[in-house]
This record gives structure tokens, C-alpha cells and sequence, in this order.
């Protein structure tokens, strides 16, 4: 079943926390891909300083300040096209950074969109084909040109397929100092496809101090 709108206007960091185990898919003229993801981070708004929204709106994070239920696609160091979630309210600018899935449709098609990046001859594990932000985008298929695409329209958009992973935690956000005490960045626990190795962990993402839980975006590999 695709993800309506109702899904994503919610505070963030429910958002992601519910976002662990949903099926993002891909319909290019490629072919379809599709993958459960794995991990997440949240970033909130302009109090958040990993957030791509803390200097205020831009043309660059408008998409951040739009309705939920739409898609957050940006360049990340020249290289890499990063997705994420937008969430929250129409001008409550927040959003959720996709880091991994574990692939379930196309994976062929992703090993061929992924081949440029291994060096070696042998196929690129299934485990790995997702895993990290940037690997989602290549192996997704998921371009610049998706950026503001309507995760409830016919081309990009997440399912619920009734996939629970038992054992979900709670780390701080990856690859940034600012704001890195948060524990915004939720991981299938011992999953292989998980990209990296928590700080901290706790099974619930901590809530703001005198606020809902609301995540936002900014960093390399953040939303």
C-alpha cells in the first residue's frame, strides 16, 4: 500500500522512526527498483544546525519548507544525489535522509548502476548495494531531477509491505559535528545494509527538550 500524505504530515521524528521498514520504489525507464529501509536520520528545521535549513530559506532548501509527501533530492560533494523525506507542515522546514535499504526488486538493474563504483570484477554484494546514503541514490536511480517529486504520485514513492525489524535503535547523526549530539539517526540493529557504527544508542529517538519530536536537514549525507 502507498504511503499517503497523512504519513508524512507528522512530526519528524515519528516520521522516521516509521519510515524503518517501508519500501522505497523507483519506476524509471530503466526499470522498477525497490528496497526496505534500513536507516534513517532526521534533521529539524532552522534550530537545527546539521540542518540544511538553519541559514534560513534558500532556493536551494525550498523543497524543505513545502508539503510533506514530497522528495528532498540534493548534490552531496559533486558526487552523490542524496533522498529524503520531506515532513512536517508546509513551512515547518524538516525532513528524513534515507542512509540504506535492503534490496528487494531490480537488483540486477542496481548492480549495473553501481558498477562504475567497484573497482573489483566480482558482483557487488546485495547487502552493499544500498548501503550508504549516496549508494541509495546511484543504485535507486535517483536524480537531480527528482527533486520536489511527489512521493505520492506514479514515479517515486514509498509502500507499507508489512516488513517489522525487530531490534531498531538510536544512534547520533553521522559525518557531522553541529548537532551531532542528537540521536536523530534510527538503524535496523546487526542489519548488514546498515552503513555505519553508532556513537550512542538508545531504542527511542530522543525528543527535543520543550518540543514534539521533529527532525530537519544539512550536512554531507543529511536531508
Amino acid at each position: 500500500m502507498k504511503l499517503p500524505r497523512s504519513f508524512y504530515a507528522r512530526p519528524t521524528l515519528d516520521v522516521a522512526r516509521d519510515l524503518i521498514g517501508k519500501v522505497l520504489v523507483h519506476r524509471s525507464p530503466d526499470g522498477i527498483t525497490a528496497g526496505a529501509i534500513a536507516e534513517v536520520e532526521a534533521y529539524i528545521g532552522e534550530s537545527d544546525p546539521a540542518c540544511h535549513a538553519a541559514p534560513g530559506p534558500t532556493a536551494r532548501n525550498q523543497p524543505l519548507y513545502g508539503p510533506p509527501g514530497f522528495a528532498y533530492v540534493y548534490l552531496n560533494y559533486g558526487i552523490h544525489t542524496l533522498f529524503n523525506v520531506v515532513t512536517e507542515r508546509d513551512g515547518q522546514p524538516a525532513a528524513v535522509l534515507v542512509r540504506a535499504l535492503l534490496p528487494i526488486e531490480g537488483i540486477e538493474l542496481m548492480r549495473r548502476r553501481r558498477a562504475p563504483d567497484r573497482r573489483s570484477a566480482d558482483p557487488i554484494p546485495e547487502h552493499e548495494l544500498c548501503r550508504g546514503p549516496g549508494s541509495v541514490g546511484r543504485a535507486m536511480g535517483i536524480a537531480l531531477a527528482d527533486n520536489r517529486a511527489d512521493l505520492c504520485g506514479r514515479r517515486l514513492w514509498l509502500e507499507d509491505r508489512g516488513i517489522v525489524y525487530p531490534g531498531v535503535a538510536w544512534s547520533s547523526r553521522i559525518g557531522i559535528s553541529a548537532g551531532a549530539e542528537h540521536p536523530w539517526r534510527g538503524f535496523v540493529s546487526g542489519c548488514p545494509a546498515v552503513s555505519g557504527q553508532p556513537r550512542t544508542s538508545a531504542s527511542r529517538p530522543a525528543r527535543r527538550r520543550g518540543a514534539s519530536s521533529r527532525p530537519g536537514t544539512r550536512r554531507s549525507g543529511r536531508g
